[in-house]
């Protein structure tokens, strides 16, 4: 079977808590569509133990739906296997079966790994974004210049007991006495995997290729080697690919295997993939939303910036510059449940309270943090609580946003070319390759944005929080699809792309936003748009206000649009752009507020802007802004 043959697909995501499966189904004259959804709680912990009872829950449900939505009985998914267990019936027979199913996963912890390097900031680095973009969870960096002691060092990596450990370190033909000490120290502390007590733990050596003979002299004894291409070479390149493959594959075999009821699970997954059926790799969950990320960048040729907010950890994705380099961060203390205490400690209560448009007592605040830290599946009640969620969201998206900036920059440590003009600026090696100006797509996901009351509510959130620049389009992940499509780009890029225009993204609208410094009340933004229903906005618009344009979803708009003085929109200071401008649930959001800086006001105006410009992004009922 080609891939152009599939038909219907399963594609399931197992996650921390629960298992989400969804249905994708080619449809005459319309392509591929998700069609339907279904969940069930995850069951790899006790007392079931075995992950695949999750999954079958999960596409029992997407059977009965699918017997409802089409009135036919015959549909059938699922089948007694071998030893009488049901199963996932591939390939299809009629309406019996499916043609092929993907699958993702981050039960049990997901992947959690350590990576060493020589040098914190270069191969420590360069280590720790393979591990990032694998789909890992990084607990520990640790490298030869950490500040730590030797011993301090051991007993760290003693005691996290990861999943696996990447070593880096040195270009290759360069010295090899600092690789062999970091060898060393992983020798003396012994590690231990976090699952299964019966085999070594897996450790991946990706650094100076001049010191293989002697790491594996060290390490070969005690762990379970791999050796594989340098991540660092030279100075200049960065060789991140082969490392990453090689811990994509340690994933499958070794800690899906120890993870409960993943080895039949591995056999249920399968697709074609060059004109044969084979079994499909499950992959880590962050890593399948790269995936998609860098398929759709590479499908349309843009730029993309994408956001997880979860209750516990924000990732940040990025697919920037003409080589599509990709991206990811986990802020691991950044969440809106587990660890919104640490929300409050990282932003500070006054850059919570900010963007709150009435007086609030700060020890209710802190209160209403605490108890959803102890309770995290509670939802706000009020609207003054959803305010204030919304107003701690922004603050953890922003505190993400500028992590994921500090780490995807260009490599650190690199001769570059200058002209006289560059000779004193030293900040362009290890600059970061994140430009709000030239990003095309920001998508939002997870709950606080995707199950937002009002997209409006989303819209507000992102644009606070990211400050983007020029001219960008604004997306929500409707129902956290992005890891299901990941994988399945892996045998059908078509149908991935598909679903994630039709039904995975929801498209907001457009935000225009000059950047530069404007003084308050001279004209910021010339904008003159045709709307589709024949209608012409045509306004000058001070510097410090929002306007919110309607502009229907599937619906673009033919804009001329002007910059103020010293201002630029994407073309240059002070140069007019002429473009169309795509609609959404939300539609055409003009924001002359300010970029770089953007400055909220700390006095007594305050409250009243803030009101003002959420009554022009229609976030909230009117009467509560009054």
């Amino acid at each position: 079977m080609s891939s152009e043959q599939l038909k219907r697909i399963i594609a399931t995501d197992c996650g921390s808590t629960t298992t989400k499966a969804i249905l994708i189904e080619y449809i005459e004259g319309e392509g591929y569509r998700q069609t339907i959804r279904g969940e069930a709680p995850t069951t790899v912990e006790e007392p079931l133990n075995d992950v695949t009872r999750g999954v079958v829950n999960a596409v029992q449900e997407l059977q009965e739906l699918a017997r409802l939505k089409y009135k036919n009985n015959d549909i059938t998914f699922l089948h007694d296997g071998p030893n009488g267990e049901k199963e996932i019936k591939i390939p299809r027979d009629g309406d019996f079966g499916v043609d092929a199913y993907v699958s993702t996963s981050s039960a049990g912890g997901g992947l959690q790994m350590m990576v060493t390097g020589v040098v914190a900031n270069m191969t420590g680095e360069s280590a720790e974004r393979a591990a990032l973009g694998a789909g890992a969870i990084v607990m520990d960096v640790v490298a030869s210049n950490d500040k730590r002691m030797n011993h301090e060092k051991i007993e760290r990596i003693r005691e996290l007991r990861p999943d696996m450990i990447l070593m880096a370190g040195g270009v290759d033909g360069g010295t090899i006495k600092h690789v062999v000490e970091m060898a060393e120290l992983v020798s003396a502390a012994d590690p231990r995997p976090r699952l299964g007590a019966a085999y070594k733990l897996p450790i991946i050596f990706a650094g100076n290729q001049s010191a293989k003979e002697a790491i594996q002299e060290t390490l070969a004894e005690k762990v379970e080697l791999i050796i594989t291409e340098n991540i660092r070479p030279t100075l200049e390149n960065e060789n991140l690919g082969p490392a990453r493959d090689k811990i994509h594959d340690l994933f499958m075999e070794h800690v899906m295997q120890q993870a409960p009821g993943y080895h039949k699970l591995m056999e249920w997954t399968r697709g074609p993939i060059n004109g044969k059926m084979t079994n499909i790799p499950i992959m880590p969950t962050p890593a399948a939303v790269g995936n998609i990320m860098k398929t759709i960048a590479k499908e349309e040729n843009i730029e993309v910036l994408g956001v997880d907010i979860g209750g516990a950890t924000t990732d940040v994705f990025s697919v920037f510059t003409d080589e599509y380099i990709f991206n990811r961060t986990v802020s691991a203390n950044l969440g809106m449940s587990y660890s919104i205490s640490n929300v409050l400690a990282s932003a500070t209560l006054p850059n919570i309270i900010r963007w709150v448009p009435f007086d609030i007592n700060e020890s209710d605040l802190r209160n209403m943090i605490k108890n959803k830290m102890i309770r995290p599946t509670t939802i706000p009640a009020l609207l003054e609580e959803l305010i204030l969620e919304q107003a701690i969201a922004k603050e953890a998206l922003r505190l993400a946003f500028i992590q994921h900036k500090e780490f995807a920059v260009s490599l650190k440590g690199m001769q570059q070319t200058r002209d006289i003009s560059q000779a004193f600026d030293q900040s362009t090696s290890g600059a970061t390759i994140v430009n709000m100006m030239t990003l095309d797509l920001l998508v939002g996901s997870g709950g606080v944005l995707s199950h937002a009351p009002r997209r409006n509510q989303t819209a507000m959130m992102l644009i606070d929080a990211f400050l983007p620049e020029g001219v960008t389009r604004l997306a929500v992940d409707s129902i956290f699809m992005m890891p299901h499509l990941g994988v399945l780009a892996e045998i059908n890029t078509t149908a991935a792309t598909e679903v994630f225009n039709k039904d995975c993204m929801v498209m907001l609208g457009t935000c225009v936003a000059p950047v530069g410094k404007c003084k308050k009340d001279t004209i910021a933004l010339t904008a003159e748009i045709n709307l589709p229903d024949g209608t012409v906005f045509n306004e000058a618009i001070p510097f410090g206000e929002v306007r919110l344009i309607p502009c229907e979803l599937g619906k673009t708009a033919k804009a001329k649009l002007t910059p103020g003085k010293g201002l630029d929109i994407g073309a240059g200071k002070n140069e007019a752009r002429e473009m169309e401008l795509v609609g959404g649930i939300v539609g055409i959001i003009l924001d002359t507020r300010g970029r770089n800086p953007f400055v909220l006001p700390s006095d007594s105006s305050r409250i009243p802007l803030l009101k003002k410009w959420m009554k022009e992004f229609k976030v909230y009922p009117e009467h509560i802004l009054n």
